[in-house]
């Protein structure tokens, strides 16, 4: 398996810019995000304080970001970062159902918006999941829930029905599959997630629905689930002035790392992680 010097995660100006400065660098890079860019960024309508755009649409600000990538040949690999795990000399990336290896790793990955539910803290791991692709042959042949808070939680319950014997989804967006078989839509909003020892139902205003698990799909994982003993205030990460954070390899910059949530600012913190982990890379090279 093929070992990064640095893995960036987000690919908004923040993890575009960590990517652009740790290759300049001379390092490895991975970017992992949405070929787009971000979502965020291009629907803004005007950015005024960005130097050199001047009163950019979000559009053309997102298109210069792509091509200042492409200008490096800087490739974006579009997954879903569900677990980033610290092995000591090195992390290791649970991206959909592959693992990437890094020496270090930079978070960009944005402020992950609304609190869990209830009991979903205290059930993950045990019939609480982030991942379908990760997680789906664990429970083959038993009844699983779906709440869905992006078009790609879509498709993960479409590929859950092949596995599982039953995939009740929970539309927390406009975006549904489409009925059929063994995938019901449960248009009733889940107020939490019970059970005893491991989950066993989603609670909704009209009662509790039974499975096995409940994959909770989100656009990315709140940072203090996505890594293991990862400090973090609210749902900010606590970095210093180098954006380190309180784990040896790890960086944090954007507007994970707390406010103003400004693509100025985040693009400054881009560049200050990345010249850190290439400090961090050479100090354990020498040692």
């Amino acid at each position: 398996m093929e070992r990064y010097d640095i893995a960036v995660i987000g690919a908004g100006p923040a993890g575009v810019s960590a990517a652009i400065t740790a290759t300049i660098r001379n390092k490895s890079v991975v970017l992992i995000g949405s070929p787009k860019i971000s979502d965020k960024v291009r629907k803004a309508h005007r950015i005024d304080n960005y130097p050199g755009l001047p009163a950019a649409t979000g559009e053309q600000f997102a298109d210069a970001l792509k091509a200042h990538l492409d200008s490096l040949n800087i490739g974006i690999t579009e997954k879903r970062v569900s677990a980033v795990y610290a092995m000591g000399s090195f992390f290791s990336l649970q991206a959909d159902e592959d693992m990437i290896e890094a020496n270090a790793v930079i978070l960009a990955t944005g402020v992950t918006a609304g609190k869990p539910l209830p009991g979903e803290d205290k059930f993950l791991g045990r019939g609480v999941s982030y991942c379908a692709t990760c997680d789906a042959r664990l429970y083959a042949g038993r009844p699983v829930a779906v709440i869905g808070y992006n078009a790609e939680s879509v498709k993960e319950a479409e590929f859950l029905s092949e596995i599982v014997s039953e995939v009740e989804y929970f539309p927390m967006t406009g975006s549904a599959p489409e009925e059929r078989g063994n995938l019901k839509v449960i248009r009733e909003i889940p107020r939490g997630i019970t059970g005893g020892l491991k989950a066993s139902a989603v609670a909704t205003d009209a009662g509790e629905h039974p499975c096995d698990c409940v994959f909770v799909l989100r656009d990315a994982v709140a940072p203090d689930k996505l890594v293991p003993g990862l400090k973090t205030e609210g749902a900010h990460v606590v970095v210093d002035i180098s954006m380190k954070t309180n784990l040896p390899g790890l960086f944090a910059c954007g507007d994970i790392a707390g406010k103003p949530y400004q693509y100025i600012k985040a693009a400054g913190q881009g560049n200050i992680a990345a010249l850190s982990a290439v400090e961090y890379l050479d100090n354990n090279k020498k040692g």
